[in-house]
């Protein structure tokens, strides 16, 4: 019987896995920028592995964009993918190409206990849509829906490209020079991790600080050592997230709780445990009451899309 590779393929990395036995074997991250195409730097992972062309029997790969068709362009990365050369050069059966926001709700769905931290205390009501966004390399939203037959269903969507509401006079004045930058200011734009320095320059920009970091990642450690400027850009994606992740819960009715993920946040998950996350969720005015009691979770799983895209791949063999 042949194997099954799974890939979560996001704007700035590539991670590729075996499926086999209900499991991921052999984890492997590339960097998009080293190859033309997935093709590419799929053989370069079979070479890895000691694979031939010809052993992947099925293929699924976790896309970042809307995914439909026989042909998809990466939102994020300079790739692209049609189904037929795909398999062609890849000597495989059948392609199967999700939404990676999708892979990464089906997840959600094998995540064990010491893989999630609390950050909204709650009980998940049954039956009820589950919301699933992080910020990456841009902003992810997907959905959740647990079917009569135990089988999950996702609806995949582009909320991470909704407009950044404004929840105070300080947003206000943020937003003005974030839209004189951009003309259309997006969740995405302030939440990924470019969004943290889009963010911080605006902020020196309004309190006529200089500026001293030069990349997210600058920003993060200067924040947990204690720079109030960056610290304040921490704090204020924080509070950003949760009105965006609120309003997701409002419009889907996502009361069967709510999971962050992405490989921003973890970075500083202390701070923003104890950030304005949780009163900007809930804050939504005379439906405030809603967000009670909606639990929400800092996911910490390493490979939670690859997983996903497992379970899409066995979904699919089991409906037959």
């Amino acid at each position: 019987m042949k194997l099954a590779l799974v890939g979560d393929i996001g704007g700035t990395n590539a991670r590729f896995a075996l499926w086999r036995d209900d499991q991921l074997e052999a984890v492997q991250v590339l960097a998009t920028a080293d190859f033309p195409g997935p093709e590419q730097a799929i053989i370069a992972y079979l070479q890895a592995q000691g694979l031939p062309l010809g052993a992947i029997g099925s293929v699924c790969l976790a896309c970042a964009g809307p995914v439909s068709g026989d042909l998809f362009r990466f939102t994020n990365n300079h790739w692209r993918i049609d189904r037929a050369a795909f398999c062609a050069a890849l000597q495989t059966d059948e392609l199967l190409m999700i939404n990676d926001f999708s892979a990464m709700a089906l997840g959600m769905t094998r995540l064990a206990e010491h893989e999630r931290m609390p950050v909204c205390a709650g009980q998940a009501q049954a039956e009820r849509p589950v919301l699933v966004i992080g910020a990456g390399t841009g902003l992810g939203v997907g959905t959740l829906l647990e079917r009569p037959d135990g089988r999950w269903l996702v609806l995949p969507g582009e909320g991470g490209h909704v407009d950044l509401p404004i929840g105070s006079p300080r947003e206000a004045e943020l937003w003005q020079i974030l839209y004189r930058q951009l003309g259309h200011v997006r969740a995405e734009d302030v939440l990924s991790g470019n969004g943290l320095l889009v963010l911080y320059r605006a902020m020196c920009e309004l309190d006529g600080q200089p500026l001293q970091h030069a990349t997210p990642a600058a920003i993060t450690a200067a924040g947990l050592a204690g720079d109030p400027v960056a610290a304040e850009v921490l704090e204020q994606f924080s509070v950003w997230l949760g009105r965006v992740a609120g309003n997701n819960v409002l419009t889907l009715g996502a009361r069967g709780g709510v999971y962050i993920v992405g490989g921003v946040v973890p970075r500083f998950a202390e701070r923003f445990l104890a950030s304005g996350f949780a009163k900007s969720f809930s804050d939504k005015g005379c439906m405030s009451h809603y967000l009670d009691g909606v639990p929400v979770w800092l996911v910490t799983a390493e490979y939670p899309g690859l997983t996903g895209a497992g379970v899409a791949l066995q979904q699919r063999a089991e409906a037959g």
